[in-house]
């Protein structure tokens, strides 16, 4: 009778599970024997998606299948980080995200589709990318001394430019004011190109954005940067000094970062594949280099590092979100 039972009760429990989970295989030795899919939160054509297709053409390389590229942008990430969350845990659908998608939209959505911390095997943080404080040509601060003199003089009449509310550039810059002492003005566009034209037409004032970004505009004396988020000097911008050179110290402005994950549930062994493919793909050189050209340093994480990283940054920003007065929407 109890035989009876027991079987009853996992043939009752098979039926309330999703088709994925009753057909979930163990960790293959063969693995991969068919297409992975990567999808990225974000378009084409911007950072996230030159980490995903320089690793996945290393990727395809190494483990002898495709690692196909599929972009899911929307909602700041949502979009493509919940259909990973929701994919069959069997190492054959990856997500590139970045850090926003995973730390901060926790405290800026009320109803998010998946939990970062429940819903992800974290597999590596692939490229971190410093943001650069620059402002407009013809502002009187050539200096980051003279901005924060110039913002100082006079409350509110400086103004920045960010990706939108929550965004990684917004949180750094009210983190910035607040440690300065400042008011700036916040003026929200749809993304980092928007921010980078508005600068160039001097619709704002002061913007973060990515190195590469204002290497011609730089040239054309369009725009002037004067500081790197970064403990070293960007090699792109080799004559603009880091936060800490200038005084303002290197954890002012908190980096980017693009990072691989697999849904919940996947066999450890497939993330400990996965994990040391990526690593060995982002140690080559023509990888580094081509990340570099982006404003991107290759890192390579272990999954323990990145989960502890996601772990802290949703206490970070959710307590800065607070500060700030963010309301989720």
């Amino acid at each position: 009778m109890i035989h009876c039972r027991a079987l009853l009760t996992a043939v009752a429990l098979s039926c309330t599970l999703p088709a994925w989970a009753q057909t979930a295989p163990a960790a293959d030795a063969g693995y991969p024997s068919r297409t992975i899919t990567m999808i990225v939160s974000f378009p084409p054509g911007a950072g996230a998606d030159l980490t995903a297709r320089t690793v996945a053409q290393k990727l395809t390389e190494s483990m002898g299948q495709p690692v196909v590229v599929d972009n899911r942008g929307g909602a700041n990430g949502i979009v493509g980080t919940s259909a990973v969350a929701k994919a069959a845990p069997d190492g054959y659908t990856i997500l590139l995200t970045d850090r926003g998608a995973l730390g901060i939209n926790p405290s800026t959505y009320k109803k998010l589709a998946y939990d970062p911390l429940k819903d992800f095997e974290y597999i590596s943080i692939a490229a971190v990318g410093a943001y650069v404080l620059a402002v407009k040509a013809d502002l009187p601060a050539k200096t980051y001394a003279e901005l924060l003199q110039l913002a100082k003089a006079k409350p509110g009449a400086v103004n920045y430019g960010s990706f939108g509310v929550g965004s990684m550039p917004q949180l750094n810059m009210e983190a910035f004011k607040a440690r300065q002492g400042v008011n700036m003005a916040h003026i929200p566009y749809k993304g980092g190109a928007q921010v980078a034209a508005a600068l160039l037409t001097g619709e704002v004032d002061v913007a973060l954005l990515t190195a590469p970004s204002l290497v011609g505009p730089m040239k054309a004396g369009k725009v002037r940067p004067l500081a790197v988020g970064a403990p070293t000097r960007s090699a792109l911008l080799p004559d603009v000094p880091t936060m800490t050179e200038v005084g303002g110290g290197d954890d002012t402005f908190v980096p980017t970062w693009f990072g691989f994950a697999a849904p919940a549930g996947t066999p450890r062994a497939i993330v400990s594949k996965l994990n040391a493919e990526i690593r060995k793909a982002l140690a080559q050189k023509d990888v580094a280099e081509r990340l570099a050209g982006a404003g991107l340093e290759a890192t390579g994480s272990s999954s323990e590092e990145m989960a502890e990283t996601v772990k802290r940054d949703i206490a970070r920003f959710g307590a800065l979100v607070k500060t700030i007065g963010i309301e989720p929407e």
